[in-house]
């Protein structure tokens, strides 16, 4: 009698990373606490700029955390309402109404979706280190600049208080890691401004916290041609920006943690967020820096939950201790921020020693990278026109490569052009005008064995070498083209000009 077959065994979850030890759970929760904390001002402070009510910005930045704390590609990296995207939507909801806008949130959220389905994040590996470098400074930069109007025509107290943060800040690590330096000075702070009275800046004066949960709805506007052409450019930057400050806040999290993040993920995660977040009623987002630098590199976190703590302990804290919350002096989080602009600063990068060994193209590079930031306030623009920047250098330090020896027979009926380099726009426009044309001899060969073609632009000029030295009645012999070298010759040569 056969026995019967036992059941097979029914395959296990993984198990989640923040479930590894109590040790990092703590650190995922605590650090997800100080970040809600920090989003709260801020979202109320980007939806001013939009111009629409003050839980525009907080609701966009609880939807925003906590989708792509589940469909994002990068983990434990902050998303939420941003002041580059509130500058992109602002003229619509300003011009158009609070309809409109949250039609463009959701126009650029399928927008996103589409371009990380194509394959948008491979761009990223064409921006050179040097124009990262600037952008990580602009970022900082930009953070203490944006810290600026909490410290100017206010109390005399507020001050003391900035410097006790940034104090408690440094010190309180040395004593114990166990709870972020950044939580403690947010406690400590609020409790001395509550506990003696001291009448300064606090969260509540930026603007009244909700009182409940977004509920979902749709768009108030004509489903037409004409509201699509109105709002495709709008949400064509909207999703251009946000797409290029998360995959640059995600290739700056991939270094400081030492890890690989899914960049097309991470795309259409932006995406899917901005698609929930404007059925939500939020004005969208994309990453934050410095909100993303206090969760990973101040405070430690790694895993997806501080993410999704994050936003959803911003809601738990404006509508369950929004009386609290609204204590909490803007002095303790002004303090936390400088410690992280000083942190993501790269002063390596600033160093004589550094700027004296760095190639003059590099420094200016990433001099016109964070310049343009800031000056536009926009990160897209500065990654842009450093990129742009970056190439024009290469382009014309690489063109300098090409060169041209000639080796004439000693019966002076042969001459060989030996042409060494890589033969581009740049490099070929000089080609033409290193040969002789009127004294060579009738037979001319062009060696091109330690060259490579690599766009039309070469193989014109080869094609007008040809064609002044037929004018002479020479014949030009053209050899040691590699394969892609010749496949571009032969399915080009003689269709680019009317010769």
């Amino acid at each position: 009698m056969s026995t019967p077959l036992s059941p097979a065994p029914k395959p296990r979850l993984p198990r989640p990373d923040w479930l590894a030890s109590p040790k990092v759970f703590r650190t995922e929760v605590l650090a997800g606490l100080v970040v809600g904390l920090a989003l709260i001002p801020e979202s109320i402070a980007f939806s001013v700029i939009t111009g629409v009510d003050p839980s525009v910005g907080l609701f966009a930045s609880f939807t925003m955390a906590v989708v792509i704390s589940v469909v994002g590609g990068r983990k434990a990296m902050i998303s939420a309402a941003t002041g580059a995207i509130a500058l992109v939507i602002a003229p619509v909801n300003h011009e158009y109404g609070f309809g409109y806008l949250i039609a463009t949130v959701i126009l650029g959220g399928l927008f996103q979706v589409a371009l990380g389905a194509l394959g948008v994040a491979r761009l990223l590996r064409f921006v050179p280190r040097s124009v990262m470098v600037g952008f990580v400074n602009a970022l900082a930069i930009l953070v203490f600049m944006a810290q600026v109007p909490e410290m100017r025509n206010v109390p005399w107290p507020v001050y003391p208080l900035i410097v006790g943060g940034l104090v408690l800040m440094v010190l309180f690590p040395r004593i114990t890691k166990a709870v972020p330096g950044p939580l403690v000075s947010i406690v400590i702070l609020t409790a001395i401004t509550v506990g003696a009275g001291i009448a300064v800046p606090t969260v509540g004066d930026k603007g009244e916290l909700p009182s409940s949960l977004p509920v979902p709805g749709i768009p108030d506007v004509p489903f037409t041609l004409d509201t699509l052409a109105t709002l495709a450019p709008y949400a064509f930057a909207f999703a251009l920006v946000g797409l290029m400050e998360s995959l640059m806040t995600a290739k700056l999290v991939d270094d400081i943690t030492d890890t690989r993040s899914n960049k097309t993920r991470e795309s259409i995660g932006q995406g899917i967020a901005n698609i929930v977040t404007g059925f939500f009623g939020g004005m969208g987002g994309c990453a934050m820096i410095g909100q993303t630098m206090i969760n990973v590199k101040t405070s430690g976190a790694r895993t997806r939950l501080s993410t999704f703590l994050a936003g959803s302990l911003l809601m738990v804290l404006c509508i369950v201790f929004g009386p609290v919350v609204s204590d909490i002096p803007m002095a303790a989080l002004v303090a936390v921020m400088i410690l992280v602009s000083v942190g993501t600063f790269d002063w390596h990068s600033v160093r004589p020693k550094t700027l004296k060994r760095m190639p003059v193209g590099e420094t200016t590079v990433m001099v016109v990278t964070v310049a343009c930031v800031v000056a536009t306030h926009n990160l897209a623009i500065g990654v842009v026109v450093g990129s742009i920047t970056a190439m024009v250098i290469f382009a014309k330090r690489v063109a300098h490569l090409a060169q041209v020896s000639a080796a004439v027979d000693p019966d002076g009926r042969q001459v060989v052009y030996a042409v060494t380099g890589a033969l581009f726009f740049a490099s070929s426009n000089d080609l033409v005008h290193q040969f002789h044309y009127k004294d060579d001899p009738d037979d001319v060969v062009i060696d091109l064995t330690d060259a490579h073609i690599w766009d039309a632009s070469s193989v014109a000029a080869l094609d007008a070498i040809e064609h002044k030295y037929a004018e002479r009645g020479k014949k030009v012999t053209i050899i040691g083209l590699n394969k892609p070298s010749a496949d571009m010759h032969d399915r080009l040569a003689g269709q680019l000009s009317s010769h």
